[in-house]
């Protein structure tokens, strides 16, 4: 492998530092591919697998897929790089390198991409398939188990919550009562269930912080809830913690997980042997948990 060839996967923000670059290297960049060849037989083409990011300027095959990727340049990049995203492939390299190289650059690491646009698309599929149909009796993760809301017309009770979850007695599942009229648009339901469900995530959030604060050595003085689409939590050395609510879709060992995380940048703030070693302390199954939180994916909210 060239040394000068960088990886990425925009999946999940990888939390493992990047080999370090010899600059006294010579850079090989992502080139262009050769045009299509127009004499290619038709029964050929429909045979090869195709991923094509919306913005491609660039196309290439790599073993039985046409890959048609977005190629940029950077005039203070040292090094190509490669980023596999919801989109498709991105290449990136420095405006001085020239084109010539393509083929060997892409066929040298064809397998990595198309293993990780492949794992993109199984986990899009994925996303697809949960999808929220936001109706009475729709199906919702709380915990890691399905829960269904069921609407109500009338108030449970004058002044109660305006959600409540109940145990099911004639099925094995939990039922969120939620104070809406059957005619509730779509929004009113999905808003509902929010709100809830944030209720749930700040209490279940504070409740998994003080358990393992005291374990840590280490004390947090503020949680916020954070609605990003990509990260799960942050910590500040001033003791913030930001926690995203859509954890509370996941099993509490995920959650514990995440929560175990950022407690332990209070104590090292990078992602040092050190800093992995202090996560181990308190949650040793760390590595399997955070494969779960990449691989499993959280319900879509339209």
């Amino acid at each position: 492998m060239h040394p000068l060839l960088q990886f990425t996967l925009d999946l999940f923000g990888s939390n493992q530092p990047t080999a370090p670059v010899d600059s006294a290297q010579v850079a090989i960049e992502i080139v262009a591919s050769k045009p299509r060849s127009a004499g290619r037989p038709l029964a050929e083409i429909n045979a090869l697998a195709s991923f094509c990011h919306p913005r491609a300027n660039r196309e290439t095959r790599l073993g039985d897929a046409l890959v048609a990727f977005e190629f940029k340049r950077g005039g203070k990049r040292r090094t190509i790089g490669f980023s596999v995203g919801p989109e498709g492939l991105v290449v990136s390299a420095p405006k001085w390198v020239p084109l010539h190289e393509v083929d060997a650059a892409l066929q040298e690491k064809s397998l990595w991409i198309i293993r990780k646009l492949g794992e993109t698309a199984e986990r899009h599929e994925r996303l697809v398939a949960q999808q929220i149909e936001w109706c009475d009796g729709t199906t919702i993760p709380f915990l890691g188990a399905p829960v269904q809301v069921l609407l109500h017309s009338t108030p449970l009770v004058r002044g109660a919550a305006k959600a409540v979850l109940h145990s099911a007695a004639d099925t094995a599942g939990q039922t969120l009562r939620l104070a809406l009229p059957q005619a509730a648009a779509p929004e009113q339901i999905r808003d509902a269930v929010q709100v809830w469900l944030m209720q749930q995530a700040r209490r279940n959030f504070i409740e998994r912080l003080d358990h393992f604060a005291p374990q840590l050595q280490v004390q947090w003085r503020q949680l916020a809830l954070s609605n990003a689409r990509t990260r799960w939590g942050s910590a500040r050395t001033d003791g913030s913690i930001r926690l995203n609510w859509r954890l509370i879709h996941f099993r509490q060992p995920v959650i514990d997980y995440v929560v175990a995380h950022e407690l332990s940048h209070l104590r090292v703030m990078d992602h040092s042997p050190r800093f992995w070693d202090t996560v181990r302390s308190v949650v040793p199954d760390y590595a399997a948990l955070r494969s779960q939180l990449k691989d499993e994916a959280t319900p879509r909210w339209a």
